[in-house]
């Protein structure tokens, strides 16, 4: 079996290393699959793109599409001209896309244009919010996937309403835990680690690039500042995103406790998370990560399309106001950290499932 991997951004770049080690164990033993990897340079910031290549031991793309960025419509015709070269210039059997970016979405239109299966990893997640350019990219690679393989039964049964044979749904788990796992022995503090002071359970961990909170630059400053005042003795480590750094350009927010750092590597990253007092985020990826860790997170959102990182997890889903914030912050503070679990399957072994699964095919 020839397989086309896909990769267009950071959480593609997490999701894929342990499908290929997947795929390498099984080669080793013999079994006769190949894979080549397709980078479309979505992501093309070195900090969100190459760095994990080095961390996560993931081989350089056969292939780097350079498309780099444009409004969606663009990027997304971009990635389909090039993909379709690619994809008649070195055929396969399937292509295996990952995540809800716009990478996996129009390689996976290509691809069956082409009459070439497709295997959707993280299939069937949803938020319900259709002004969200990833939950349009869900549906319209589910409508047109072969294989689906599910992180939750949640996620299974979002795809039996839509309407997809259960035989074609597998429920492997997430492989994002699978990278965390594979990763937790490796990680290890950030240059400004010392600098900064910081020290386990001292910190907040801050990310944020979804438009409802990052487009508007007053209203982003005053969520800043909300968020400065809130954690009291706390140090904030914002882990800003080049597209949240340009909209707020040179303002000088006169910040107490926010330290402004660049995007981290995983290993950095992850480090800061397991060691952080809680995380403040618009992630989902991030809220499945804590989760794992049993770090306190509280999602800046509406909805979540990882509703089982709320009902097992350690996620709170905050909503975008800062009141809300403060409130579900402060209850966190006078009650401690509520009991959580971890979803199952969660446990480091989705990735040999769906090369398993996908050999039977």
């Amino acid at each position: 079996m020839k397989i086309t991997i896909i990769g267009g951004a950071r959480p593609n770049f997490i999701k894929i290393a342990p499908i290929i080690k997947a795929i390498e164990k099984k080669k080793n033993e013999g079994t006769y699959i190949s894979y080549r990897l397709v980078h479309t340079g979505q992501h093309y910031d070195k900090n969100l793109s190459d760095t994990f290549f080095d961390e996560l031991n993931i081989p350089k793309p056969n292939s780097n599409l350079g498309v780099k960025s444009g409004s969606q419509a663009e990027q997304t015709g971009a990635v389909m001209i090039a993909f379709e070269k690619e994809l008649l210039q070195n055929p396969c059997d399937l292509v295996l896309v990952v995540g809800d970016v716009n990478s996996t979405m129009a390689c996976a239109i290509v691809a069956k244009k082409q009459n070439i299966k497709v295997a959707h990893v993280e299939a069937g997640i949803r938020s319900g919010d259709m002004t969200m350019p990833e939950e349009i990219n869900r549906i319209i690679t589910d409508s047109i996937t072969d294989y689906f393989f599910t992180t939750s039964i949640t996620a299974s049964k979002n795809l039996l309403k839509y309407g997809v044979e259960e035989s074609n749904i597998h429920f492997v788990g997430n492989v994002m835990i699978d990278t965390l796992y594979q990763n937790l022995d490796r990680i290890f503090e950030p240059i400004f680690w010392k600098e900064f002071g910081l020290e386990n359970g001292n910190y907040i961990v801050l990310t944020l690039h979804r438009p409802p909170n990052v487009d508007e630059k007053h209203s982003l400053i005053q969520l800043l500042k909300g968020i400065d005042a809130m954690a009291a003795e706390k140090k904030i480590i914002f882990s800003v995103h080049p597209r949240t750094k340009a909209i707020l350009g040179e303002s000088n927010l006169n910040l107490q406790n926010i330290l402004f750092v660049e995007p981290q590597g995983y290993l950095n990253f992850m480090y800061l998370i397991q060691n952080s007092f809680a995380v403040i985020t618009d992630s989902g990826g991030i809220s499945e990560e804590t989760t794992v860790l049993g770090i306190p997170c509280f999602t800046l959102r509406s909805n979540t399309e990882r509703p089982e990182t709320q009902s097992i997890g350690t996620n709170t889903l905050v909503g975008t106001s800062i009141q809300n914030l403060e409130r579900l912050y402060g209850e966190f503070i006078l009650c401690g950290r509520r009991e959580a679990g971890i979803p199952e399957l969660w446990d480091g072994k989705a990735s040999e499932r769906i090369i398993a699964i996908l050999m039977e095919k």
